[in-house]
């Protein structure tokens, strides 16, 4: 979009301006800080106290209602969330405090050394174990029905879409067989508040003045009363940088004692845990492959291509590990045009 066509934007200023003096605000200092794969925007620009954060959330495609909602719960447990200094709901704009100038994905992909990288996700966990402490009144269920409804994009735009194939009526009800294994799975775990992207992107190294502790958790508006292992399965098997299983293994066994030192619902014995997350993570990742699929074909957004064959990765370890998930990963073969898999099953 040309600069000079953004009427939103020149409403977001003209809104700053209302109350800069107030704030202290930079008008001049404003830049893009962010935007994600919703319509939102972020923009960075400089207070009285240091940096805040503009939200340019459309009012006909963004509400910007659960933000504020799920934030209140996440700071009464408290998540290091966006404090809101200034909002207007209607024009679909909050100013919101800085939690810190990069992500952790960011501060990875700069290549953070392994020390700080271990410190960053100890302190991940922690506030995964305060999130899902948080009150889940009137957020609406992540139940069967939902997780089963989710897996029709992996068919519909990675299968169909992306890698231009058919499927036999065998292999249709088969993985409708599949995506009803893990959907009902699932949904016999112990219900908490799921932020839904806990993961890399959406976690900020807060380590300046005023950022609070550390990490700064952000884009928790879409958050589901669901599943207990969900977010773990987000955080560990990162839909936008790789762990491999032995990294994987280290966080979700730190996780699972600080759950249950805290006396969260996770089962007593690790191997039943480590079983649950990795099937809840199979659902999941089949999911993001269907959502990557139809970001780029549908939405232009072709950058999400690339992280397609770390997505592929992740539902191969899983599905090649678990005997009932032996007949997936044929069709991933056929797919992917590889050679007949091999494996250990469980």
């Amino acid at each position: 979009m040309n600069p000079s066509d953004d009427t939103r934007l020149d409403a977001l200023k003209h809104w700053l301006a209302s109350f800069a003096d107030e704030q202290g605000l930079d008008l001049e200092t404003l830049r893009p800080a962010s935007s994600d794969a919703s319509f939102r925007r972020y923009f960075r620009l400089e207070g009285r106290d240091g940096s805040v954060i503009a939200m340019d959330a459309p009012p006909r495609l963004e509400d910007c209602q659960p933000f504020l909602s799920v934030g209140e719960k996440l700071r009464q447990v408290g998540v290091n969330v966006p404090r809101i200094h200034a909002q207007d709901l209607d024009q679909g704009f909050l100013l919101i405090s800085d939690l810190g100038g990069q992500t952790y994905y960011q501060a990875i992909v700069a290549g953070l050394p392994d020390a700080p990288l271990q410190k960053l996700y100890r302190d991940a966990i922690a506030a995964l174990v305060q999130i899902q402490h948080a009150d889940t009144a009137g957020l609406p269920r992540y139940d069967e029905a939902r997780l089963l409804a989710e897996l029709q994009l992996f068919p519909q735009w990675y299968v169909e879409r992306h890698c231009q194939a058919r499927l036999s009526d065998a292999e249709q009800a088969m993985l409708q067989q599949v995506f009803s294994a893990l959907a009902k799975d699932a949904s016999t775990q112990p219900i908490v508040l799921v932020h839904r992207d806990f993961h890399s992107p959406n976690l900020m190294v807060s380590d300046g003045p005023g950022q609070g502790p550390n990490p700064g958790v952000i884009d928790y508006q879409d958050a589901l009363a669901g599943p207990i292992t969900y977010d773990l399965a987000s955080l560990v098997m990162d839909a936008r940088t790789t762990w491999e299983e032995p990294q994987q293994l280290d966080w979700a066994i730190r996780y699972w004692q600080a759950a249950r030192e805290a006396g969260l619902p996770v089962p007593a014995d690790f191997a039943d845990f480590h079983r649950a997350y990795e099937w809840m993570s199979l659902q999941r990742n089949l999911r993001i492959l269907g959502v990557f699929a139809r970001l780029s074909y549908r939405d232009g957004k072709n950058h999400y291509l690339d992280h397609i064959p770390r997505m592929q990765g992740y539902v191969r370890q899983v599905a090649g590990r678990y005997g009932v998930f032996a007949p997936l990963l044929r069709l991933l073969d056929r797919l992917e045009n590889r050679p007949v898999s091999y494996g250990y099953t469980f």
